[in-house]
């Protein structure tokens, strides 16, 4: 059975469009800048540093991507067991599951914190910037999708349901 899902508050809905077109602008910059290089491959010509900065943008699509769907509720899940459960334990088995990835999201930030302090003085090859700005993306990705996990873990305190939530 499926439901219209419940808004939430406006500073959450603005942090989650500001994270997809986040996603969007990054991967469009990939795809006209990896078809920029193929086209003038054909020419003889190349622009050397557009390998690095995909690479660079794409550590950041996939990290901050990870938030935008944590906002929707599309990580791979298996719940089968779950979906067997009765309201209550249903509810306390999905709190404990975005308990679980809220752990594991400060983990990331923590260490991702530290991995980037730790490469600081290197650099990228070919831009010649810091290469902590491509590790930057592990603590701030998780600390994106951080946010979405404990806003859903608050609304199921509440004892929200995922179709109220998610609208599935």
């Amino acid at each position: 059975m499926s439901s219209t899902p419940r808004q939430p508050p406006a500073i959450i809905r603005a942090f989650g469009t500001f994270i997809d077109w986040a996603t969007i602008a990054m991967g469009a910059a990939i795809v006209c800048l990896v078809f920029t290089n193929v086209v003038l491959h054909q020419v003889g010509h190349d622009i050397a540093w557009t390998t690095e900065m995909s690479q660079l943008l794409m550590v950041w699509m996939i990290f901050v991507g990870g938030a935008a769907a944590a906002r929707r509720g599309e990580h791979i899940a298996i719940t089968e067991f779950v979906d067997w459960l009765a309201a209550r334990p249903h509810r306390w088995a999905e709190g404990m599951a975005q308990l679980v990835a809220a752990f594991v999201l400060c983990l990331l930030i923590w260490y991702g914190i530290g991995v980037t302090e730790s490469v600081w003085d290197d650099r990228l090859t070919v831009l010649d910037w810091p290469m902590s700005i491509e590790y930057l993306a592990l603590p701030v990705g998780s600390a994106a999708t951080l946010v979405f996990v404990l806003f859903d873990l608050s609304r199921i305190a509440r004892g929200m349901p995922r179709s109220e939530r998610y609208g599935d």
